[in-house]
């Protein structure tokens, strides 16, 4: 039995040993004096002001500091995605999409403030803002599950996380909502280099809804934020699902190509293209009697 237990963890090791890193580290700064954790999160930060400064580090510490509340009220949410990723994709797909979320989206918010810091449309103060946690890699592999989702319902999957991500971005308007918005991009994008999914079971089918619900409240972090992201994600599912039906059924109500040379003699054919006429076989029907009639008649 226990070789049997280890034998799954084995297939979500890497879900497993993040888990455990992130609740270590959330345990033991909970710990601490509140001015420590403050001093710790700034320090692990990926804000503008420890990137300019050369701290390239906290783009990979950052993501092991979580300053979301209790671990009860995220942890269970983010080990269904990564498991589920991990199932569909394996250990080292789930690394790059988390990876590629975390790390671009942080690169790109950072660009995108230091642009409006330094033409004043964003406060200096905007650059020390704490900026840690998982969300980034975790919208990034909730995008890069896109793939492995039934074709039929692809453009449902995708008009949903998309509105949703949107309307976050416009509601708030916080440059975090962005970072999700990017994060979820680039997890769509990178998996259309991962290639097939393993099938879908029952448990993973399971594991979707619940890190469905976990991605949603990432995204819709705010309780007035919550009724416009779900009208905005049924829209967008529903407009999506309407373009991809009206786009494939005149592909499907199409025949074959007709020819138009189908039942045209070949001679007519090639007359009319102006191609060379075919010399006449002589094993033809009806030409073997003709030659051997022309025979008889040469040798009379």
């Amino acid at each position: 039995m226990v070789t049997a237990i280890l034998a799954r963890l084995a297939r979500v090791r890497v879900t497993v040993g993040y888990a455990v890193v992130l609740a270590v580290v959330t345990v033991a700064l909970v710990s601490l004096d509140p001015a420590v954790q403050d001093r710790i999160i700034l320090h692990a930060s990926t804000n503008l002001h420890n990137l300019r400064h050369g701290h390239l580090g906290t783009l990979l510490g950052s993501a092991f500091v979580v300053d979301a509340g209790p671990l009860s009220d995220w942890l269970p949410g983010l080990i269904c995605l990564l498991a589920l990723a991990e199932l569909l994709w394996r250990s080292r797909r789930l690394i790059i999409a988390f990876a590629v979320g975390h790390v671009g989206a942080t690169l790109v918010v950072a660009a995108g403030l230091w642009v409006a810091v330094t033409y004043g449309w964003l406060p200096r103060s905007v650059t020390r803002t704490a900026d840690v946690g998982m969300s980034y890699g975790a919208t990034a592999v909730l995008g890069a599950i896109t793939p492995a989702i039934p074709r039929r319902w692809r453009p449902a999957w995708m008009g949903w996380w998309v509105a949703v991500a949107v309307t976050a971005v416009v509601v708030d308007q916080d440059f975090t909502d962005v970072g999700h918005l990017v994060a979820l991009m680039l997890g769509m994008l990178v998996a259309t280099w991962f290639g097939a999914p393993r099938p879908w079971t029952y448990p993973t089918a399971a594991l979707l809804g619940l890190a469905s619900c976990f991605g949603f409240m990432v995204f819709a972090s705010s309780p007035g934020l919550i009724g416009a992201a779900a009208a905005a994600g049924l829209a967008g599912a529903a407009v999506t699902m309407a373009g991809a039906a009206a786009w494939t059924l005149p592909r499907s109500r199409r025949g074959p190509k007709a020819n138009p040379s189908a039942g045209e003699p070949q001679a007519d054919v090639r007359r009319r293209r102006g191609l060379p006429q075919a010399p006449e076989r002589l094993d033809a029907p009806g030409t073997q009697g003709d030659c051997r009639l022309m025979g008889v008649v040469d040798a009379e």
